[in-house]
C-alpha cells in the first residue's frame, strides 16, 4: 500500500511546453480538412445545431440552380468553449438563411470546417469569435473574454482555515489569432489586443510536445519504454478516447480544450467534476492510504492533506487507458497532483507528477493553470460526429 508521503517528488518549474498533444493534432479536423482552401456557401438554410462534445456541428441545406437540395454539415468548436465565447442554440434558429464560409473536408464533400457564418440580418460570426448581445439586441465580437470572473467577494479561506478551491474553474481559453480559425497561431485570449496592435506576435502552430533536436523523444520529460514507444508508434484517431465520449485521463482533461470544471469540499471529501466528459473524482481528506480492494477506474482512487496551503492529491487504482494520446498508461499509473491557490489572483496552479514503470522510463511530469471560470460548470452532451461520412448519410435529395 501507499504511504501517505509518497515516493514521487513533485517537481516545481514545469511549463506547459512538457504536454504532448497541440491542441491542433487531437482535434478531428485538422486532420481531414484542408484549411489551405476555403469553399462559400452563399445561400444556406439552417437545418440545425448541436452544441456538443468533442466537436459542435452546424447543419444546412443548399439549393442548386437546377432547384436540387443537398444537405451538407460544418465542424464547429467544443460546446463548452462556445458557451464560454457567446453561442447559444437560440442564435440559430431552424429555417434561418445564411451565408458560410468554411474549409472542406478532403475526404466527405458534404462536411466542412466553419470559418464565418454571415446572417441575413448582416451580423457575422467567425469560428472563434467572441460575442455579446448588443443593447440593439444585435451581437458585438469582443476581442477578449466576454465576462470577468467575481473574485471581489470570494474568501481565500474555508471557516476550518484550509484554501476555499470550491467553486468552478476554467483555463484561459486559447484561440487563433485569425478569427476564422485558419492561421495566425493559437494565442491566450487575453492577449488578442496586443496581437491585433502588433505588440507581440502570435506563436505559430500550437505544438507542445515532442524530444529536442535530435535526442530521443520525450513526453512530460521522459522517454517511454519500449513497450510505450511502440504502441505510441502505432497509436490511431480510433485509440483516442475522446472521440468515443470518454476521458483521456486525471492528467489531460483538466485544461485540454477550455473546459469548465467544478470543485466541491466538505469536511472529509473533496469531489472533482471535469467539465471535458464530465468525469467524476472524489479525494477523499479522512483516508491515510488506499483500500486494498480498490476497484479501477478511469478516475482512479484519491486520498489527499493539506501540506501548509498546498492540496496533496495522491491516485491510484486506474483501469489502463491514455494518459495523453499517444501515450498510454496501465493499472500501476500512480499520480500525484498539487494544488495552490493565489490569494491575490486566485488562481489555481496544479502541478502534477505521473509514474507508470509499464510504460514511461521516468516521471511524467507537467503544470496547469485554471481560474475562476466565466461561465457556469454544465454537463455537456458528448457524440462523437467526426467519423461519419455525411455524403453517404444525407447524401443528395
Amino acid at each position: 500500500m501507499l504511504q501517505r508521503t509518497p515516493m514521487l517528488r513533485p517537481v516545481l518549474c514545469l511549463t506547459l511546453s512538457l504536454a504532448v498533444v497541440a491542441p491542433t493534432s487531437a482535434h478531428h479536423g485538422f486532420g481531414t480538412f484542408d484549411l489551405s482552401s476555403t469553399v462559400t456557401f452563399p445561400d444556406a438554410t439552417l437545418t440545425r445545431i448541436e452544441l456538443i462534445n468533442p466537436h459542435s456541428w452546424l447543419y444546412f441545406e443548399v439549393t442548386d440552380e437546377d432547384g436540387q437540395a443537398s444537405e451538407h454539415r460544418c465542424e464547429m468548436r467544443s460546446a463548452h468553449v462556445l458557451r464560454r465565447s457567446g453561442w447559444t442554440a437560440d442564435l440559430f434558429a431552424a429555417g434561418a438563411r445564411m451565408s458560410i464560409t468554411a474549409s472542406p473536408d478532403r475526404a466527405d464533400p458534404n462536411s466542412c470546417y466553419l470559418q464565418t457564418i454571415e446572417f441575413a440580418s448582416g451580423t457575422r460570426m467567425d469560428r472563434y469569435g467572441q460575442y455579446v448581445k448588443a443593447p440593439d439586441g444585435d451581437l458585438r465580437e469582443i476581442r477578449g473574454p466576454i465576462a470577468e470572473p467575481r473574485t471581489r467577494d470570494r474568501a481565500y479561506r474555508r471557516p476550518l482555515g484550509e484554501p476555499n478551491i470550491t467553486g468552478d474553474w476554467a483555463p484561459e481559453q486559447v484561440v487563433m489569432a485569425d478569427p476564422r480559425g485558419v492561421g495566425g497561431g493559437l494565442v491566450p485570449l487575453g492577449r488578442l489586443e496586443e496581437i491585433d496592435s502588433g505588440e507581440q506576435p502570435a506563436r505559430a502552430g500550437g505544438g507542445r510536445g515532442g524530444g529536442r533536436g535530435s535526442g530521443p523523444r520525450l513526453y512530460g520529460g521522459t522517454e517511454l519504454t519500449p513497450r510505450g514507444a511502440r504502441e505510441a508508434e502505432r497509436f490511431s484517431r480510433e485509440d483516442n478516447p475522446r472521440f468515443s465520449c470518454e476521458t483521456t485521463s486525471i492528467v489531460f482533461d483538466w485544461t485540454f480544450d477550455g473546459p469548465v470544471n467544478r470543485i466541491a469540499q466538505t469536511s472529509d471529501r473533496i469531489h472533482i467534476r471535469y467539465g471535458q466528459m464530465n468525469l467524476g473524482r472524489v479525494v477523499h481528506m479522512n483516508l491515510r492510504e488506499h483500500p486494498a480492494d480498490l476497484e479501477p477506474s478511469r478516475a482512479g482512487h484519491s486520498i489527499g492533506w493539506w501540506e501548509d496551503d498546498v492540496l496533496v492529491v495522491d491516485t491510484v487504482g486506474f483501469v489502463p487507458g491514455v494518459l495523453n494520446a499517444p501515450v498510454r498508461h496501465s493499472d500501476q499509473l500512480h499520480v500525484i497532483e498539487r494544488f495552490s491557490l493565489d490569494p491575490e489572483t486566485f488562481a489555481l496552479t496544479r502541478t502534477y507528477v505521473a509514474e507508470d514503470p509499464v510504460y514511461l522510463e521516468g516521471p511524467y511530469t507537467g503544470s496547469d493553470v485554471v481560474y475562476p471560470a466565466d461561465a457556469p460548470y454544465a454537463q455537456d452532451r458528448c457524440k462523437e460526429q467526426g467519423f461519419i461520412d455525411f455524403s453517404e448519410v444525407a447524401g443528395v435529395r
